[in-house]
């Protein structure tokens, strides 16, 4: 197999409230878990990475956004086209095309695909197997939004459930009380 279209390593990346939420109840992102220290984490470990993946509503933002290799999982066709408005990016339906085909059609240099949402989007990939996950953690509240996996569990159980370890837990800022929790597969 050439080392293109194998599996590339998956690392997914996400901050939630105490309550484990990662966006308001109507999909935006809560400025109450926008910590200074946690987007320097995100974008620097982003910038690492080959590829991006996400939903359609989901994204990383940024200046550098639009310049990186990127999957955005859709329903809406039947297995890969190109993304029309970002030559950069490729249209993926999961159910029509596997993540070594669209890894290869994607053409991306390197062998590590970041996942930023959303919570579908971080379930599928739950499914398939994080061979790292960051979970990072406000101190703030946001009741009623959106959870990093579907199905109601707090993140870390359904990491654990996954099969995933807690590797180490460190501070991102003192005066937020925020923290990146580092989880990999066992």
């Amino acid at each position: 197999m050439d080392g293109v279209s194998k599996r590339p390593r998956v690392a997914g990346y996400a901050i939630v409230s105490r309550e484990g939420m990662i966006a308001n109840a109507d999909g935006s992102f809560p400025d109450a878990i926008k910590i200074d220290a946690d987007q320097k984490f995100f974008h620097d470990s982003l910038r690492k990475a080959s590829a991006v993946a996400n939903g359609k509503h989901s994204n990383e933002g940024g200046p550098e956004s639009a310049a990186r290799p990127r999957l955005i999982l859709t329903s809406k066709i039947d297995s890969l086209a190109p993304a029309p408005r970002n030559p950069k990016a490729l249209l993926w339906n999961p159910k029509g095309a596997s993540l070594e085909e669209a890894w290869a059609r994607l053409g991306a240099k390197g062998a590590v695909l970041a996942i930023v949402g959303g919570t579908e989007v971080f379930g599928l990939f739950l499914e398939w197997g994080y061979d790292d996950f960051f979970l990072s953690r406000a101190e703030a509240n946001v009741p009623d939004g959106r959870p990093v996996f579907p199905g109601g569990l707090a993140p870390e159980e359904a990491l654990k459930r996954s099969g995933m370890t807690l590797k180490e837990t460190r501070v991102l800022d003192q005066a937020s009380g925020s923290v990146v929790e580092h989880w990999t597969r066992a």
